[in-house]
């Protein structure tokens, strides 16, 4: 049994890297393995915006997130310095920015590149998207 990090880069929409990653997840864990956190680095904060609101004949990559994670008690991680630069902020950061609201669902904890390097310290493996 393998342990894995999944670093997904890509946009929640305009790529497909979000949807191979969720893709990617779900096998690792149909075949045995253990994923230590899937990491969301650059426009893939935006994954975590609960405001996105996708036409009804397309994959909410939203809601699969939050189902995944739920289902399969694997931890979503934000870089908060990529989700603050999109605009993508939580409860906690938009109190400590002094904004009024947030729009990152609480399934996505915020957190730093510190905690992806001793996450990639304790994984077999890194795959990213």
């Amino acid at each position: 049994m393998s342990k894995f990090i999944i670093q997904v880069n890509g946009s929640v929409y305009g790529s497909s890297a979000s949807f191979r990653a969720l893709n990617f997840c779900q096998s690792v864990l149909a075949n045995g393995h253990h994923i230590i956190t899937v990491f969301f680095y650059q426009d893939g904060v935006t994954n975590s915006n609960a405001l996105t609101c996708p036409a009804s004949d397309e994959i909410d990559m939203h809601t699969q997130w939050q189902a995944f994670a739920l289902q399969h008690q694997v931890p979503l991680t934000n870089c908060v310095s990529a989700a603050l630069r999109r605009g993508v902020l939580s409860k906690q950061e938009s109190l400590e920015n002094g904004k009024d609201h947030w729009n990152s669902d609480e399934a996505f904890a915020m957190g730093g590149l510190g905690e992806l390097v001793v996450g990639i310290e304790k994984a077999d493996r890194l795959v990213s998207f």
